[in-house]
């Protein structure tokens, strides 16, 4: 059956929620002449175990934390935009007859399903665009087929209902990347068709996606992320894990943190990308990259850039999706600028608000 939607287009301004493994992460955008502005943000770190590798895992404590992120942040909005994670939708371009309704589509699709999808339909949550005409045959068009398990998508309209939302869009988060990358486009020297790769390093996940004229040509997902510095940390210095977090990220480390802690993980952390580099280069018909940028929590790691940039020999910058928007002035700018690197699926979400 079709249950919310993938692919459709919203009438009116959404929250964009991102639903992380170690946080929720919110943001209003507004859109004017002048560009968008930055309405209201926040993000909420999750207690432990409730979003486990992007599935949830403790709706109730989601829901929870859902309701302090909204109320925190001072939104009005209550419409919202989530994502479910690539590695759990199947998409397909697939052909149909040209002139059928939406109705004789979602028909079609239900009949030709195991033609499609893996799973039995009344598990699937699925939605559908048409991209246009079949070049070489006008009876026909090339349709986009978006499907997943109901149960990834029936937990995140719990989790947001609960906290008093109204779950309106679920996204595919490499849909909402490219949408995010739009506004990164202007770091890049030259726009064009360049291959632009993604170094996105959350808490657990790293997921690396390769874009070609801000299309997505390649992604892969790993278990790998700022956690483990975290856990690191706790471990050689004996601090609770809350007590490792802030340590991170406000610093007061004793001083072998640098070369016996941070060194090895930067070092792992640029394995990861050239690991990721060397499948890309081995399964698609480039053998370079133009811009490599890294977004994520850890991106904001001093030295990490330089230290990317030195190793691999590409040109790398943080994602700075928020540098040239507005921002509300009861928003707290440092802590925005601060959180920017991370908030990429969030204004990636929130901008399907003006597609």
């Amino acid at each position: 059956m079709r249950f919310l939607e993938f692919l459709s287009k919203p009438a009116k301004p959404m929250l964009g929620l991102d639903i992380s493994s170690s946080a929720v992460k919110l943001i209003e955008l507004s859109k004017s002449a002048e560009g968008y502005k930055v309405e209201a943000y926040r993000v909420m770190p999750l207690p432990v175990n409730t979003v486990v590798e992007k599935n949830i895992a403790d709706i109730e404590a989601l829901a929870e934390a859902i309701e302090k992120v909204v109320a925190r942040s001072g939104t009005k909005l209550s419409d919202t935009a989530v994502a479910v994670s690539g590695s759990s939708v199947i998409t397909k371009e697939i052909e149909l007859p040209a002139g059928l309704t939406d109705l004789q589509m979602e028909m079609q699709i239900e009949v030709e399903a195991d033609q499609y999808i893996p799973y039995p339909m009344e598990e699937v949550a699925f939605d559908f665009d048409v991209l246009g005409p079949v070049e070489t045959n006008a009876d026909l068009v090339r349709v986009l087929l978006a499907a997943c398990r109901q149960e990834n998508v029936e937990h995140r309209r719990q989790a947001l209902e609960l906290a008093g939302l109204n779950p309106k869009v679920v996204d595919v988060e490499g849909f909402a990347v490219e949408r995010a990358y739009k506004l990164m486009e202007d770091q890049l020297d030259d726009v064009g068709d360049q291959v632009v790769a993604i170094a996105d390093i959350g808490a657990t996940m790293f997921t690396f996606t390769v874009l070609v004229d801000g299309k997505t040509i390649y992604t892969r997902e790993q278990l790998f992320g700022g956690k483990q510095l975290t856990e690191e940390i706790q471990r050689r210095y004996g601090l609770s894990y809350k007590e490792a977090g802030e340590a991170k990220r406000n610093g007061g480390l004793p001083e072998d943190y640098e070369t016996e802690v941070l060194g090895p993980f930067k070092e792992s952390l640029v394995q990861h990308i050239t690991r990721s580099l060397q499948f890309f280069y081995s399964s698609s018909q480039y053998s370079y990259i133009d811009q490599l940028f890294l977004a994520g929590g850890v991106s904001a790691l001093d030295g990490l850039v330089e230290e990317v940039e030195h190793s691999l020999g590409l040109p790398v910058a943080v994602a700075n999706l928020l540098s040239n928007m507005q921002i509300n002035k009861s928003i707290n700018a440092s802590s925005l600028a601060n959180d920017g690197p991370a908030m990429m699926l969030a204004v990636g979400l929130a901008l399907r608000s003006f597609d």
